[in-house]
């Protein structure tokens, strides 16, 4: 490769670094750590001493994130594609990891962090979902042509998908990380090409499906209903102001006593 062609080929690149989505990114992660100075603060103080603890704590895993990404948005996206099947597998395997003795860490009854050398606590559903992200994009481009097919298009790659949901669901009972990854999924066929109508007209029957199969495990087998009771929570949070209702009614506290936009920082 001459030089010229070196030099130009590290010029598209270069030009291909998204500053609009970069300083965007910044501006996000710049007010989450506001947020999380205001909100945590308190608690922080009576708990460590320190007003900062969390924070600092936030600001380093932020960095370390920035820093991460600008690293990664420097390789070819396409070398990741090559390694797209086995991206799946180690997301699905990831995720069995909290039932190893003394690595899987249960809390409030709920398998879903794993504890590492550097992170107390960190949950394997995180790094699932960026797996799966890097699967799906490599899986739809090959079968582009396939897309509008309802079986290659539309049943195939949930039925693929179907393991990762399960696990979510089963070993580590975590409903809120099996939806996002049904929705990204879902999003990523839908840019490919899938049809819509497929996801209106049988995504509204596994919807159906999946919230009847729920009512009835937790009606008559008394299994998981603590999803519909989180789910249904906000009819009366009262009922349950403790467990279930909790997180609502602390919303309400906040509106009434900071109104649309709050008290301000740190109070």
């Amino acid at each position: 490769m001459t030089k010229k062609r070196q030099f130009s080929n590290e010029k598209a690149v270069y030009k291909s670094f998204d500053f609009i989505l970069f300083i965007t990114v910044l501006l996000l992660l710049a007010l989450g750590i506001i947020m999380v100075l205001s909100a945590s603060s308190p608690s922080s103080l009576a708990t460590t001493g320190s007003s900062y603890t969390y924070v600092i704590k936030q600001l380093l895993c932020a960095f370390i994130g920035v820093v991460a990404m600008i690293i990664l948005s420097k390789i070819d996206y396409r070398k990741y594609a090559k390694f797209y099947k086995i991206a799946y597998v180690v997301s699905l395997v990831v995720l069995l990891l909290v039932l190893v003795p003394g690595l899987g860490r249960t809390v409030n009854g709920a398998r879903r962090w794993i504890n590492l050398p550097i992170v107390s606590s960190f949950q394997p559903s995180e790094f699932t979902k960026i797996g799966i992200i890097v699967f799906y994009a490599a899986f739809l481009t090959n079968h582009k042509d396939e897309l509008k097919n309802i079986w290659k298009g539309f049943l195939k790659p949930f039925l693929i998908l179907s393991p990762i949901i399960l696990i979510l669901l089963v070993v580590q009972t975590h409903l809120s990380a099996s939806v996002t990854i049904i929705l990204v999924v879902s999003i990523m066929m839908i840019i490919a090409g899938s049809k819509i109508s497929h996801f209106v007209t049988f995504g509204t029957i596994g919807a159906t499906g999946l919230i009847g199969g729920m009512f009835i495990l937790a009606k008559y087998f008394q299994v998981g209903g603590f999803r519909l009771t989180r789910i249904t929570a906000f009819l009366n949070p009262w009922a349950d102001a403790q467990g279930s209702g909790w997180q609502i009614i602390q919303s309400l506290y906040a509106i009434g006593s900071g109104g649309l936009f709050g008290v301000g920082l740190r109070k």
